[in-house]
């Protein structure tokens, strides 16, 4: 990976990969329990606050790939020089460099709590992370096509996951989703917004829309990737809450876990094991992203390696990970984490836009005055 600002050729990707990217991008770790969080507010409810934030983030989304595509080839750090100068502008690609080492982070202690909890509960934590980072610098470090081909194995193998959710189906209860649309629309604004740690990922799109050769189909394939990701969450949602019933999934903090412990194979006892070892292949897409996002804005700020800064990146990353180990800490990273992500993936891109817009309008003038005179 070259430290270039300068995208070549052979680090450019066809549009269509959007739709794999998207799905790498939204489905990690939240999935193993997002039910527990979103069923406390909206109840049976649940799978309809699933629809509505999928139906924001399409509307979101949209605002996004608008304002990409009137800064031409830039990403999110350019837009923010372009439009803010470069010295707020700065301030801004640093806050955000900030946010993806935030998911980062966020993303791999929660992996780390799932394997010390179903499959090695006295494997050590420093273990687990160096393992998890030096993967991790492998795979970044073999370049942005990489990443996407690694995205790849990640989208097959998450569309399997409501397939083999389907064996609990036979002790569904369809009951458990009625009354439909009991609770009050705060509830479920409510069941909406807990979704945010679960969904967010695809505002990565500004980071990548540099490297898409075909501009004009961005927006047809990142919304096809919505609706694919869409098609998991509301399987997974609909599939717990007709399998447990409510007082089970306010104390489950891993349902689609739990769900998975009770298939059995004659050949293997406890299939989440497996799946929950090979999750990694699922993260690793969802951290080197962050990452490249990361490293893309680095770079705006200051001239370093790739090579350097992966190594800087996870040594600071391991040392972070190391102060978080109780549930409790765990939980309030990713409360934090939501709110900041709230913030970021589904105000700030409208705020961003009306300030596009003001630029554009003001360039506009300046060159119209420019050619008057």
């Amino acid at each position: 990976m070259k430290n270039s600002l300068h995208i070549s050729v052979n680090q450019k990707i066809n549009a269509f990969l959007l739709i794999i990217i998207v799905n790498a991008c939204q489905i990690g770790v939240g999935i193993h329990g997002f039910q527990r969080v979103v069923y406390q507010d909206a109840k049976q409810d649940a799978w309809i606050a699933v629809i509505l934030s999928f139906i924001y983030a399409h509307f979101v989304a949209f605002i996004m790939i608008k304002t990409l595509k009137m800064f031409q080839d830039q990403d999110l750090y350019g837009i923010h020089q372009m439009i803010f100068g470069k010295h707020f502008g700065n301030f801004l690609n640093t806050l955000y460099v900030l946010y993806c080492s935030f998911a980062f982070v966020s993303i791999i202690i929660n992996y780390k709590e799932v394997i010390n909890t179903w499959v090695f509960p006295h494997l050590a934590s420093s273990f687990l992370y160096i393992s998890l980072l030096i993967i991790v610098i492998y795979t970044f470090t073999g370049g942005f096509r990489i990443i996407i081909g690694i995205s790849t194995i990640n989208f097959l193998f998450t569309l399997a996951i409501p397939i083999i959710l389907l064996v609990p189906l036979k002790y569904a209860n369809i009951n458990s989703l009625l009354p439909i649309l009991d609770n009050d629309m705060i509830n479920l604004l409510k069941g909406v917004y807990s979704m945010t740690f679960t969904i967010a990922g695809f505002e990565l799109i500004n980071f990548i829309y540099p490297n898409v050769k075909e501009k004009s189909k961005v927006g047809k394939y990142v919304h096809i990737g919505l609706l694919t990701t869409l098609f998991v969450y509301l399987t997974t949602m609909l599939i717990a809450l007709t399998y447990f019933n409510g007082e089970q999934l306010n104390k489950l903090i891993w349902a689609t876990l739990s769900m998975l412990s009770m298939i059995k194979l004659p050949f293997f006892e406890r299939i989440e094991i497996l799946i929950i070892c090979g999750w990694m292949i699922i993260i690793l897409p969802n951290l080197c992203i962050y990452l490249w996002a990361a490293y893309r804005g680095v770079i705006r700020i200051k001239s370093i390696s790739p090579n350097k800064f992966v190594w800087s990146f996870s040594i600071v990353i391991f040392i972070l990970t190391l102060f978080i180990n109780t549930r409790s800490q765990i939980e309030m990273v990713n409360n934090i984490f939501s709110k900041i992500a709230f913030i970021i993936v589904f105000i700030y891109p409208f705020i961003l836009f009306i300030f596009a817009l003001i630029k554009k309008l003001f360039t506009k003038r300046k060159v119209q005055n420019d050619e008057t005179i």
